[in-house]
């Protein structure tokens, strides 16, 4: 994974009860709820209402490394960043860890824009990565 650059959004991650599994560890398609969780709240709080009007993501891919089982006790925080972007696509990062810094789980999910009323997939301008760049200061 690439290195995190300083401009990252972190989310605070809830375990409920229901997340855990008949090995007493999170169920791992918790952890796609959490990069989901994570990646929609970063861009919530990078865009403006009007500009979520022009601008939605969709997933094309994830990729999910498991490191360490998240078990129930643990505090968790979601860390998000912007990749490599341009053209029809956009690499976004996300890290789980441990509230004490142990990652837990790295995970890399391409996404692509698309106009909200259509669906159409757009070309990523100068306009959109300059949303993407903007500091969330959180």
């Amino acid at each position: 994974m690439d290195l995190p650059p300083k401009n990252i959004f972190r989310l605070r991650l809830r375990i409920r009860e229901e997340d855990i599994d008949q090995l007493g560890h999170v169920n791992n398609v918790v952890y796609l709820q959490w990069v989901q969780d994570a990646s929609a709240a970063h861009w919530q709080q990078l865009s403006t209402h009007e500009e979520r009007k022009w601008i939605a993501w969709v997933v094309l891919r994830h990729e999910i490394d498991y490191k360490l089982p998240a078990l129930p006790a643990d505090l968790l925080i979601a860390e998000t960043w912007v990749g490599e972007t341009g053209g029809l696509k956009s690499i976004r990062h996300v890290m789980i860890k441990k509230e004490h810094g142990a990652v837990i789980a790295e995970a890399r999910t391409t996404w692509v824009p698309v106009d909200p009323v259509n669906l159409r997939p757009r070309r990523i301008t100068p306009e959109i990565l300059s949303i993407l760049e903007r500091s969330t200061d959180n």
